[in-house]
């Protein structure tokens, strides 16, 4: 008989407590994950995407969403290169990594 894990295709949710992104700007982090949705609040960026980013720092598994259309763009492009290490940058208005 077969389990139910060996053919479901629906991804869980993306583990670890959740930070502000201003909190973890300029310092080296380990993406480890992402996940990006249509946004609730639409209207907020031109995508109307939100995304979900897990990392780890300090052995610690940790998670912040954003609605950022460069991080989304950067994710959408370079995603499939996870787990990466990066840093996230703040400049003028808007995040990037780098």
């Amino acid at each position: 008989m077969e389990r139910f894990s060996d053919f479901a295709e629906e991804e869980g949710p993306l583990e670890g407590g959740k930070v502000r992104l201003d909190s973890i700007l300029n310092t080296e982090i380990t993406i480890t994950g992402f996940r990006i949705q249509a946004s609730k609040y639409n209207g907020k960026n031109a995508t109307g995407k939100c995304l979900t980013v897990q990392f780890e720092q300090n052995g610690e598994r940790q998670v912040f969403f954003t609605g950022s259309d460069v991080l989304i763009h950067q994710f959408e492009k370079y995603g499939d290169r996870i787990p990466f290490l990066a840093t996230l940058k703040k400049v003028d208005r808007y995040y990037t990594l780098s």
